[in-house]
């Protein structure tokens, strides 16, 4: 496909170097420098001036793209850069749209200006550390087929129980159905079998029920309830987007910021929120503030070196039952903080939104797309997990999975039945018409459920 990136900020360079290697991408931005940059670095056209512009984009051959992306940080200029793209004839276009004000319009944006697609990243955000806060344990978890299916990304802790043990064996041990769909070991990810052996350390991934999930860390001796009371440093937009979301869950929130004015703007908001004037990096505070009884840490400061020493000294302060989430922006803290087990969950919008935007154009890459119900990439994109619809020309419905020839590097994670039942499967289970079906993969590419067989 040709894709247009308006934006060489952090968004635009990590959507160039997921998506250039398989389409032709052609960059836009104001500034030289960050078009010498990437052109230099990436297979890609650059063209430097406005994105907005009818001659910018004349220049950049939007006229002949399948799809426009604009992520500059100007909500007004990705806008417009869509319209245009649009009137040249795009037929899809995403806008990266931040402020909570056009949230109301996003429809009429939708319908009157033709844009595909809006993505919000502190609201994308949000709602990723929300879903984590539903269920502490997990250190990401996502969701397929309306949620009765869930993957859950864990951290083996060095006393584990699963330390050595073969993944036949857990079910013997644990007497809980989930599946490990995946084990990323220092740099190494695999999809395991049967023999493989768990070591402390590792980061794996299960999928099962929600119910059964909570089964197996209950098990473990490791589960933590949902959070009930949440303690927020940073008076942002994503603070404004998760405490609405934790408010409405039942949850108790309390913020804390610096700032008078953005805490008086945030309590005006949010009237059943606690807002306080302080310094998060301040442990008394912390400590004055209730960290020691708080289910939920989430720093997420503008600032990503605060918002890990604020989250280490709130895991100190609280001991194990608190729940610590970072927000943090920069790809080399991020590995960094993974690396060394620093904190339970991180959290990056930049991130989050180029995930969602590249699970948007796996899913128009072909004329199948329409059976990539749910899309969600783990181990930083070496994995992905997507959920087909088995239809009526799926050849292989009724044939034992043991009988089933599929590609290296593909495992089903997981059915779910018309009636919602959920199957972790086997060999001898079967595939039904209109099954939801998970599979998990180290294959980027794959676009159709007929892909998986040899």
């Amino acid at each position: 496909m040709r894709i247009i990136i308006v934006g060489a900020g952090k968004v635009g360079v990590a959507l160039t170097q997921q998506l250039s290697a398989e389409h032709q991408v052609t960059v836009i931005d104001e500034h030289a420098q960050l078009i010498d940059n990437i052109i230099n670095v990436y297979d890609v056209m650059g063209v430097c001036g406005n994105g907005a512009s009818y001659g910018v984009q004349k220049e950049a051959e939007t006229d002949k793209a399948d799809l426009l992306i604009a992520t500059t940080s100007s909500d007004e200029i990705n806008i417009l850069a869509c319209l245009v793209a649009k009137k040249l004839g795009v037929e899809h276009t995403i806008a990266r749209i931040r402020n909570p004000d056009y949230e109301v319009q996003l429809r009429f944006m939708r319908e009157e200006l033709g844009l595909t697609m809006s993505i919000n990243p502190e609201k994308a955000a949000a709602r990723e550390i929300a879903r984590v806060l539903r269920f502490p344990t997990a250190m990401k978890l996502e969701s397929f087929s309306k949620g009765r299916l869930e993957l859950v990304e864990y951290r083996l802790p060095a006393n584990s129980t699963l330390h050595g043990m073969r993944l036949s064996d857990l079910y013997k041990t644990v007497r809980v159905r989930v599946l490990i769909c995946a084990v990323a070991r220092g740099k190494e990810t695999i999809i395991p079998s049967g023999d493989f052996q768990l070591q402390a350390g590792d980061k794996i991934y299960l999928t099962s029920s929600p119910q059964q999930l909570e089964m197996f860390f209950r098990q473990l001796g490791v589960f933590r309830n949902r959070a009930s009371s949440v303690m927020i440093v940073g008076a942002s937009k994503i603070c404004y987007y998760l405490a609405s979301e934790l408010i409405e869950m039942g949850m108790s929130v309390k913020i804390i910021d610096q700032s008078e004015a953005r805490c008086v703007q945030m309590s005006e908001r949010l009237p059943k929120a606690l807002v306080i004037v302080g310094d998060g990096t301040d442990g008394e505070l912390l400590v004055e503030e209730g960290i020691e009884q708080t289910d939920a840490f989430v720093a997420i400061t503008g600032i990503d070196e605060a918002n890990i020493l604020m989250s280490m000294s709130a895991a100190r302060l609280s001991g194990d039952c608190c729940k610590v989430v970072a927000k943090i922006n920069r790809r080399s803290l991020m590995d960094l903080v993974s690396t060394e087990h620093m904190i339970d969950s991180v959290v990056s919008a930049a991130s989050v939104t180029t995930e969602l935007i590249v699970q948007y154009v796996r899913a128009m890459e072909s004329a199948s797309s329409a059976k990539i119900k749910t899309l969600h990439r783990l181990v930083d994109g070496a994995v992905e997990a997507l959920e087909f619809g088995v239809t009526e020309d799926v050849p292989f419905i009724g044939v034992p999975l043991k009988d089933l020839k599929l590609k290296s590097g593909i495992l089903l994670a997981g059915i779910v039945r018309r009636n919602g039942r959920i199957v972790i499967p086997s060999g001898n289970d079967v595939l039904e018409l209109g099954d939801d079906v998970i599979v998990v993969t180290t294959d980027t590419t794959l676009q159709d459920i007929h892909d998986i067989m040899q």
